[in-house]
């Protein structure tokens, strides 16, 4: 394979490797997603489209098609590649992916600058994209965190396990991050939102376990993905390794749920009935297309996009619904979505979240920022409320001013807000505390 490393090298020399000090926010992670399925779709053109000036005055569009002949020439035909997500090269936080040829994979790594553009494009052996690893140690006040692996179909997903100082048994909370390639952290720029979560419970008496999602470990068997695998799977998997754990409590085994993670709570929820408990943080009550669709107008507006740039995003995920709606789930139309394959927003279709958290009797617990732009208060939570008021072990928190990583919320009520660091507000992780202590072990 001479050939491939020369050329490897080559294409590497031609960009520049400039690196951001933190990980890629979502808006970088979303434009390296975005080049990368256009690059593989052919569109030369569209795949330069959020360069900086120095990629783009190396890249022209004739170059890039010129590379990508070249890898097909020495590796086989494209196949397909995994969801575009943090990874980590040369010990530097990356937005990246692996790619299968007919003949063998390669990796895919992007980094942006301050105004998340693409600033570094490269392709590297798949063996030089890293994942986070945990080393096992003790913090302030006796928390201990060690490494604690979840078992897939697709392989382990390394994760974290964090306990109280003591000997317990424990209470304890399996982490369910949103939607992307998160690590085990959440990791959003500089704010890692599941590590403040993690470290807070453990210091008031609660354990948790946090870990990879399989888009972040292993993207290169992601192509194919269906929702119940890339969630529900995986979460119902983490719960019932933390139960066995000595240092746990089996009947006081809780999942938390982030976003897309708190949407599908409920599922997880029936597909172990084992659990103590749920707790929901910003969950789209909605179906989520219809949450894509009001983000789309908003953002666009913030962003101060033409009405028709507007009206033409709003077009594409109507015309996505309208695709989905007449598709047959065992035979899902071909091709893909916000670089999802069309099973997976199939998986989602006829999935009614609210209706199965009304259906279940397990406790409920939902928590909402107040300036969430991402999950809207008068949309989502509303609804909650309204169809679950009253269910018995239930309850709501609202959080004016803070944002849908639960903390202070920015000025721009864009993506734009999430580069700034900032820890999850304290009074959060107090009121999940003092709400798993007052509930009954199973």
């Amino acid at each position: 394979m001479k050939s491939l490393y020369v050329l490897l090298t080559a294409v590497a020399l031609s960009i520049p490797a400039v690196y951001a000090a933190d990980a890629p926010t979502p808006a970088c992670v979303a434009h390296a997603a975005a080049s990368l399925d256009a690059l593989t779709h052919g569109d030369y053109a569209g795949a330069r489209k959020d360069f900086d000036d120095a990629v783009a005055s190396k890249l022209d569009a004739a170059k890039l098609e010129q590379v990508w002949e070249q890898l097909q020439g020495s590796l086989g035909a494209y196949q397909s590649h995994g969801v575009v997500g943090q990874k980590i090269n040369s010990g530097h936080a990356v937005a990246g992916t692996a790619l299968s040829f007919a003949n063998m994979q390669l990796g895919f790594v992007a980094a942006c600058d301050a105004q998340d553009k693409i600033s570094s494009y490269r392709f590297v052996p798949v063996e030089a994209l890293a994942s986070t690893t945990v080393q096992a140690h003790v913090e302030a006040g006796g928390v201990r965190v060690s490494p604690l692996d979840v078992p897939t179909p697709v392989g382990p997903l390394h994760g974290a396990l964090t306990l109280p100082a003591g000997s317990g048994p424990f209470p304890a909370i399996v982490l369910v991050a949103g939607s992307g390639a998160h690590d085990m952290d959440e990791t959003i720029g500089p704010n890692k939102p599941f590590r403040d979560i993690a470290e807070e419970l453990a210091r008031a008496g609660v354990a948790t376990l946090r870990y990879d999602k399989r888009t972040f470990d292993h993207p290169e068997r992601s192509a194919n993905l269906v929702i119940d695998a890339e969630v529900t799977d995986d979460a119902v998997a983490a719960a019932r390794l933390l139960a066995q754990q000595k240092e746990i409590d089996p009947k006081r085994v809780f999942v938390l749920g982030h976003s897309l993670g708190a949407l599908m709570a409920p599922r997880i929820g029936q597909r172990d009935p084992q659990l103590a408990g749920l707790v929901l943080m910003a969950a789209p009550g909605r179906p989520l297309l219809d949450v894509s669709a009001e983000q789309a107008r908003e953002q666009g507006q913030r962003a101060h996009e033409t009405a028709a740039q507007i009206a033409a995003d709003e077009q594409v995920i109507a015309a996505e619904q309208k695709l989905l709606a007449g598709a047959d789930p065992r035979h899902p139309p071909a091709g893909s979505f916000d670089n999802l394959p069309q099973g997976y927003w199939l998986g989602l279709r006829d999935y009614r979240q609210v209706e199965v958290a009304k259906a279940s009797s397990m406790p409920m617990l939902l928590l909402q920022g107040g300036s969430d732009f991402q999950v809207s208060p008068t949309l989502d939570f509303a609804q909650w409320q309204k169809e679950l008021t009253g269910r018995p072990h239930t309850a709501f928190h609202l959080y004016p001013g803070l944002s849908h990583l639960f903390m202070p919320a920015g000025k721009t009520g864009t993506l734009v807000d999430y580069k700034a660091p900032g820890h999850v507000d304290a009074k959060v992780v107090d009121d999940i505390v003092s709400w798993v202590k007052e509930q009954p072990a199973r």
